[in-house]
């Protein structure tokens, strides 16, 4: 058997142990979903039943997920909203399946009026999931639940690096039978994720560049969909007509938020030239003023990171600013507290584009700053990334608006960042290697789930053999 070790964010040990499911276990799981999912299909009502049920259990288990997702990440307030966040997408779905898959009306052909058909959505089957360390619960429940409320099975796989949740998970899951034989958590590495994709119909995934095109090219060899969620390297840009005291507390939030370690956290910083120095002042004091949230959980507002080798990254692409000119403001290279790793919002100028934290995702809570002259400038900046998740931009609202409208990303917050953190009924797809495939948010969210039957009814007599006759050709 193949036991995992997984370490502790806050202390650096390695507390915890889990065995791997395996390969033929995966496969037997996943045969087993599959003959449930024709039966969870066929009932709308008694499924959306099903998962008020499990949205209770949820309500049931909360501590114990609480204490499960905390222990995993290292962090008490998102754990908590994590937890009370699904069980509010539980029940958001609840309300907006019914109206999603309500059969359209019969319609009439614009190309033979005899001809009426219907349109029928049909649950693609079992879909997989594999999700992420960062928020491992949100990341692993954003596509299960709607996958489930459109009437498919589900497979989860979460990262190895956050497993502790997943048992917790599947007792609220047991709790509910008709849900318990359509959905379930397996656990493990790469040889576990892989038979997730060789044994499901469709495949969700969110995670790095790197692993998300392996996926891809795994999928396609198996001839199933994919919708792939992966990095980003979102810009901020702040005008001169901006509020800076804004822009400030925004963009702290969410370059420093769960320590930079979010796909949507700002990772470039784009200010014109005569407000800059008045940012830099402002966001440093404010970096400044913030403690980190150990050793006593219950204070402070930085957390640790969760992956100890993230750490390591961000401090190489730290060390390579620092080598190549930038100047640092404040913060700092990542710290060991109690045996965690720790850092910082670190703030930084004189920036190159030759810098790796220009290009590559950075995961943590680093702030590059560059000055611009023109708009024209700061968006050709902001564009000049292989990634395209999203970005924001602060000043007058119409100014603001003309300039994101420029932005090559899936969406863009207008005097606020990560907006799509919260905002989650409003469509938005990831653009260049951000991902592909529909909008995971919206009625999108749900719909990608369907495969489109039409019925086409003849109303008049159908053609003969006589529409080949070569003798009645003019």
């Amino acid at each position: 058997m193949n036991k995992i070790d997984a370490r502790n964010p806050r202390t650096g040990a390695l507390d915890y142990q889990f065995t791997a499911t395996s390969a033929d276990e995966v496969s037997a799981i996943a045969a087993r979903l599959a003959l449930g999912q024709a039966s969870w299909a066929a009932d709308l009502d008694s499924r959306l039943a099903a998962l008020e049920a499990w949205a209770v259990s949820m309500e049931t288990h909360r501590e114990e997920l609480f204490a499960a997702v905390t222990a995993d990440t290292g962090r008490r307030s998102v754990s908590a909203l994590e937890v009370d966040g699904m069980v509010r997408r539980i029940r958001y779905w609840i309300e907006q399946a019914p109206a999603l898959l309500a059969p359209p009306p019969e319609a009439r052909s614009g190309n033979a009026a005899n001809v009426g058909y219907l349109l029928q959505g049909v649950p693609v089957g079992l879909v997989g999931v594999i999700s992420p360390w960062n928020f491992p619960l949100t990341l692993s429940l954003v596509d299960a639940i709607p996958a489930l409320a459109a009437g498919c099975a589900v497979l989860l796989k979460p990262s190895e690096i956050t497993s502790r949740f997943a048992p917790v998970l599947q007792k609220t899951i047991d709790a509910v039978p008709e849900l318990a034989a359509v959905f379930h958590v397996v656990v493990g590495a790469g040889e576990t994720g892989g038979a997730v994709v060789d044994n499901v119909d469709m495949l969700c995934f969110t995670g790095s560049v790197g692993t998300g095109r392996k996926v891809a090219v795994r999928c396609a060899e198996n001839f199933i969909p994919t919708c792939l969620e992966l990095g980003g390297k979102d810009p901020a840009i702040v005008l001169a007509d901006a509020d800076l005291d804004i822009a400030a507390d925004a963009i702290l939030r969410s370059a420093a938020g769960s320590n930079g370690q979010a796909c949507m956290s700002l990772e470039r910083v784009f200010v014109h030239a005569s407000v800059c120095d008045s940012f830099v002042a402002k966001i440093c004091e404010r970096a400044q003023a913030l403690q980190f949230n150990g050793p006593d959980i219950h204070s402070g507002q930085l957390p640790p990171y969760i992956f100890g080798l993230q750490a390591d990254k961000v401090a190489a692409q730290l060390q390579d600013a620092l080598d190549k000119g930038a100047v640092m403001h404040c913060g700092g290279m990542p710290e060991d507290v109690g045996g965690g790793a720790w850092q910082r919002p670190t703030v930084l100028t004189n920036i190159s584009t030759d810098m790796l934290l220009m290009h590559e995702e950075t995961f943590g809570p680093l702030i590059p700053i560059l000055p611009f002259d023109s708009d024209e400038q700061a968006v050709a900046m902001a564009n000049d990334s292989q990634f395209g998740l999203s970005g924001s931009v602060f000043g007058n609202e119409d100014h603001a608006i003309t300039v994101a409208s420029q932005l090559q990303v899936g969406a863009v917050g207008i005097n606020d960042a990560s907006m799509t953190a919260l905002i989650h009924d409003v469509e938005k797809q990831s653009f260049k290697h951000s991902g592909m495939g529909p909008s995971r948010m919206g009625d999108q969210g749900l719909l990608r789930f369907l495969k489109t039957r039409a019925i086409m009814i003849q109303r008049d007599k159908p053609a003969t053999m006589a529409v080949f006759d070569e003798s009645l050709m003019p």
